[in-house]
């Protein structure tokens, strides 16, 4: 509706000052010759509004012009109050900016509107962290927050999955992403873009120099890109085992990232088969932790792979074993 459209051309030029017309037609999906008829309507109202024409120009307000509406409907009004987990500000340092907030926005809030708003707040709550993910290490973004605000580069000492090694890069923030209750750092190394986990950074190093990021890239636009690079892998190897259903619970828990079938009933002889998902085919030696209680059953690379997994580690305790026995230093020792 035309009212809906000029309050928000109100509201978006009090938050941004000067707004190139083009911008405002973008974004509430008119042409820019309705733009200039809504604000000659405004003006009309009284609202001290003006078109500056040229490759400067804009639409903007007079210094100093401010209105207190909200021009809050409703439903605006309650999502508002449907907020997401408070782990999310809470590591950005901002819970207590986040109350506050709210109690002023509450306050703003026509009266029609503030019952159905602190209805919502206290019968809808959204948990972004997944069912049984398990501990995670804290994340410290203090530095990761100082060099996105600052737009300085950072020298980051960071730990890859599965390796013991610790690297180090400088890289060109674009900013922070928070998925399924992880931290993510969206940045670029030598102009292509990478994706770090935040509680894999074991030290993050505000440097002096200025950011360098791509001209016209924003976060969104480098996190499109990362998520479907992710998304869109190679669906991976196919694993079929079977579990004792005595450590059935465990492996649930353990193995979420991974499970795609988990019967409920009971298999053959106390035994249950489960469909898991591994990213290559070593990813499987991970299964050795459930010993005995536990057996792949195809594909035949796998088996093979966790048996040699199996076997190595035999070997290990063996010469480990020998070692002790004829050391006579040893005896005695617990």
């Amino acid at each position: 509706m035309k009212s809906d459209r000029l309050l928000s051309i109100l509201l978006l030029l009090q938050a941004r000052g000067r707004v190139p017309a083009h911008e405002l037609a973008a974004r509430l999906e008119v042409s820019v010759r309705t733009i200039y008829r809504d604000v000659e309507a405004l003006s009309a109202s009284g609202v001290p509004v003006y078109a500056e024409r040229g490759r400067y120009g804009g639409i903007a307000l007079l210094a100093g012009f401010r209105t207190d509406v909200t021009g809050l409907t409703a439903d605006e009004s309650r999502a508002l109050f449907v907020l997401a987990a408070q782990g999310a500000h809470a590591a950005l340092g901002l819970d207590s900016a986040l109350a506050s907030a709210l109690r002023k926005v509450m306050a703003a809030l026509p009266a029609p509107h503030r019952p159905a708003a602190e209805v919502t707040a206290r019968r809808v709550l959204v948990d972004a962290t997944r069912w049984k993910g398990g501990p995670r290490p804290d994340a410290d973004l203090d530095a990761l927050q100082d060099a996105v605000f600052t737009d300085r580069r950072l020298r980051l000492r960071y730990r890859h999955s599965g390796e013991r090694a610790i690297r180090t890069y400088t890289v060109d923030p674009y900013g922070l992403v928070a998925k399924a209750g992880v931290w993510y750092l969206v940045a670029d190394r030598r102009g292509l873009p990478r994706l770090f986990r935040a509680d894999r950074v074991r030290s993050a190093t505000v440097l002096d120099d200025p950011v360098r990021r791509r001209s016209g890239v924003e976060l969104a636009d480098v996190w499109e890109v990362l998520r479907r690079r992710v998304e869109e892998r190679p669906a991976g190897v196919d694993v079929t085992v079977r579990v004792r259903r005595d450590r059935l619970d465990l492996f649930r828990r353990l193995m979420t990232p991974y499970l795609t079938e988990l019967p409920d009933g009971e298999g053959e002889e106390g035994w249950v088969t489960a469909q898991l998902v591994f990213g290559e085919v070593a990813e499987a030696r991970q299964l050795l932790m459930f010993s005995d209680r536990l057996e792949v059953l195809t594909p035949p690379e796998v088996r093979a792979e966790v048996a040699a997994a199996a076997a190595s580690v035999t070997d290990l305790y063996q010469r480990a074993g020998q070692g002790v026995e004829e050391s006579p230093s040893s005896e005695g020792v617990l």
